[in-house]
């Protein structure tokens, strides 16, 4: 076993794709701690600064003197605390929709909620670019799945057209904001189309949350007429604390209870969590916190590597991917910039193509327009200096 994975972790090695942890001591700011140096952080999802925030560390705290630190059982046992029912009316509020249910972290949602929905004699259409735990959901749930061309709404009519009529139920799977591309789904129109072959649609907001919407809401708003029949949503990006949920209807929240294994069978979440995702909701809601900036210094970064680098990127909001072709390249770029003052993290496969490593920059309410700046000017001096 052990001279087997040693060769398996120098095969990984060889071609550039060996992975570790970086051990961060600190944090604040838009600054992390590492190695005893203080630098900028471009590499989390804490993309309105809110994991510092003082009234969501204080409703953590009493929920911890009141609750204690562990749920200590599942919802279905002695866990369901009824600090999770408010939660769970708050996060349906926010997000327009009857009920919803909260699991463990975003991972567990789409791995286990899509295998809960469909099975065998079903099927999933799927964007080629949903995160990996979507891509595990299908695999677990047993579905005939087809993956259609990003963003490509003509595609995935094409498919539904094709086979629909062969199976019980069908699932449609989106992100409305891509992870690693950082660019947004048509959601309006796959709506449009989930109604017309009657499926099901899924779609997963964990980068859109907080950041989009007139609240924060996502991309999805509770104006539209037609919205997807399940909303997923995570707490530990913009809303600064841990967790995930799935915004739905009544009978749809019944149904997951019943059948969703990430909830029948996972230890509820700390009461210190619910607590401070109530928090966050209840800061989204009720201030005008400006996440408009964040949207603009991150349009700024992705017109400076296309007209000043002549580099690729893509998307509209708040993630922004630097598009290389050499995953040796790609590495040299993040060592670089730490040497600098600026901590990255190289994106390689099998996160994105093999063909397209990538640094991807986030972009929160904590970097100024000076952390840019300096990003800017190293990536210059970088690629531009002979």
């Amino acid at each position: 076993m052990k001279h087997w994975l040693k060769g398996e972790l120098e095969e990984i090695d060889s071609r550039g794709l060996l992975r570790s942890a970086v051990t961060v001591s600190d944090i604040g700011h838009g600054r992390v701690e590492i190695g005893g140096r203080r630098v900028i952080d471009l590499a989390s999802n804490d993309y309105l600064g809110l994991s510092n925030h003082p009234e969501i560390k204080r409703a953590s705290i009493e929920a911890i003197e009141r609750w204690g630190c562990s749920s200590r059982a599942s919802r279905l046992m002695s866990g369901s605390l009824a600090i999770f029912d408010r939660l769970e009316r708050a996060v349906a509020n926010f997000q327009g929709t009857d009920d919803a249910i909260c699991l463990g972290n975003g991972y567990i949602a789409n791995s286990t909620i899509i295998p809960a929905l469909v099975g065998k004699k079903d099927v999933i259409f799927m964007d080629r670019s949903c995160h990996a735990s979507m891509v595990d959901g299908v695999l677990l749930s047993g579905a005939r799945f087809y993956r259609f061309l990003h963003n490509d709404t003509s595609h995935l009519e094409q498919l539904l057209k094709k086979n629909r009529d062969r199976y019980r139920h069908a699932l449609i799977l989106i992100e409305t904001v891509y992870s690693m591309d950082g660019d947004i789904a048509p959601v309006d129109e796959i709506c449009e189309i989930k109604e017309k072959y009657r499926a099901f649609l899924l779609a997963d907001e964990a980068h859109a949350l907080g950041i989009f919407g007139d609240h924060g809401e996502g991309i999805i708003s509770r104006k539209q007429k037609k919205i997807p029949e399940i909303i997923i949503g995570t707490f530990g990006k913009a809303l600064g604390s841990y967790g995930a949920f799935a915004a739905c209807s009544r009978e749809t929240k019944s149904f997951l209870l019943n059948r969703c294994r990430g909830f029948i069978f996972s230890t509820a979440p700390p009461p210190s969590v619910a607590a401070a995702n109530l928090m966050a909701i209840e800061i989204l809601s009720a201030t005008g916190i400006d996440r408009k900036q964040v949207l603009t210094k991150a349009e700024g970064l992705r017109g400076f590597l296309r007209k000043r680098l002549g580099k690729k990127t893509r998307g509209a909001s708040q993630i922004v991917p630097l598009i290389l072709e050499d995953i040796t390249e790609t590495v040299e770029l993040e060592k670089y910039l730490f040497e600098h003052g600026i901590f990255v993290r190289s994106i390689r496969p099998p996160s994105v193509p093999i063909n397209e490593p990538r640094i991807r920059f986030s972009i929160t309410a904590k970097h100024s327009e000076k952390d840019i700046e300096k990003l800017q000017l190293l990536l210059e001096k970088y690629f531009l200096s002979s």
